[in-house]
């Protein structure tokens, strides 16, 4: 019996996950690998908002990749639930952006425009308005923007949940495994390894920061970079908070056990994965000037992560030039969690189907050369 992969989806981060479960369940043979274990890369340092409509005004691109992906949410929790057997805490309560200035209430204005016109509900409040909806927050709030449709997912149990569905259709994981190259070989791909090889049909690279590390075939790199985010993981006194709440500077968000994930720095550092008193201090003193209740939280946890980050910001998703067969999807900076469902059904279609989505007119890694 032929037990050789037909796909290989390098990094098992939310993204891998998603793409691996994807296919398998589509009725590819999947293996992946990874240098660590699954989702302990950027993936456990993320709060899992689900929130396309925030800042929507500073790119369009990327707005239109999160409001597609939002909409299959509901959907992907639900089949992964079921094919997993797990429980993954999934909420769809809204988000309320708050505002400190004049100059913020009317970005919050223009952000409510774009929802009007996109058929989203989005409402627009006060400083009493957004004081009775969330009663936690400072007087210094001069106004908020609620938005309804949006929500929040614990990532670990999502992942946790991706690795039980996809061991369920088949696929396979190597752990402790970092690819050094991938290079066309006869009709299929080589996968080279620190100390092995794999030989398969397809690739995914999903390797997050790490994609750029990988020598394609010697083809550039292409240009995913680290960026360092700090994630605070408090115990909440009592009442907790209501929603996920953004603010300038920080978000927050309430879980069902009464914790408060706070996040998240944004510092370009170079592979430095260390947790910094600067960046714990920054993320409190911001914290405090929203909601003055989080001096009385209790720390439990700061967690770490790199977010692959691009030039332009946006995923890079689609076939590479260099080797056939291989596809990109890395580079989803701060929205991996947000577009894991739409990314594994783009490359689904696009392995499985020759289907070719809309989306890769703009996420094609064929704008940043011969990658």
């Amino acid at each position: 019996m032929n037990r050789t992969p037909q796909v290989i989806v390098v990094g098992a981060g939310i993204v891998g996950c998603a793409v691996a479960y994807e296919l398998a369940r589509r009725g590819a043979r999947v293996q992946v690998i990874d240098r660590r274990d699954v989702g302990q890369g950027a993936t456990q340092a993320s709060a899992g908002i689900l929130a396309p409509y925030i800042e929507a005004h500073s790119h369009t691109a990327l707005l239109d990749l999160g409001e597609r992906s939002l909409a299959l949410y509901d959907q992907f929790v639900a089949s992964v639930v079921e094919d997993s057997g797990s429980t993954v805490q999934y909420a769809r309560t809204g988000t309320l952006e708050v505002a400190t200035d004049e100059l913020t209430v009317s970005r919050l204005e223009a952000i409510g425009e774009i929802c009007a016109a996109r058929g989203v509900v989005a409402e627009l409040l006060d400083a009493r308005g957004a004081r009775e909806v969330e009663p936690q927050l400072t007087t210094r709030v001069q106004g908020g923007l609620l938005v309804e449709s949006h929500g929040f997912v614990g990532v670990s149990d999502l992942t946790a949940a991706l690795q039980r569905a996809a061991v369920a259709h088949g696929v396979s994981f190597v752990a402790s495994t970092s690819v050094t190259r991938i290079v066309a070989e006869g009709h299929g791909i080589r996968i080279e390894t620190e100390n092995d090889g794999f030989t398969c049909e397809q690739v995914v690279l999903a390797a997050g920061s790490w994609s750029g590390q990988v020598d394609v075939n010697g083809a550039a790199s292409v240009p995913v970079r680290p960026v360092r985010g700090q994630l605070l993981y408090l115990g909440w006194p009592a009442p907790s908070l209501k929603r996920v709440v953004w603010a300038p500077g920080c978000y927050l968000v309430p879980w069902d056990d009464g914790s408060v994930l706070v996040g998240a720095t944004v510092e370009d550092v170079g592979f430095d994965e260390r947790a910094t008193v600067v960046g714990v201090r920054h993320l409190l003193e911001v914290t405090c000037e929203i909601v003055p209740q989080v001096q009385h939280a209790s720390f439990k946890e700061v967690r770490v992560g790199l977010r692959p980050g691009t030039p332009d910001e946006l995923p890079v998703i689609g076939p590479s030039t260099r080797v056939p067969g291989l596809v990109y999807a890395s580079g989803h900076y701060r929205n991996g969690i947000l577009l894991a469902p739409l990314t594994a059904t783009i490359v689904g279609d696009l392995i499985l189907d020759c289907k070719q989505d809309s989306a890769l007119k703009t996420t094609s890694p064929l704008r940043f050369g011969d990658c």
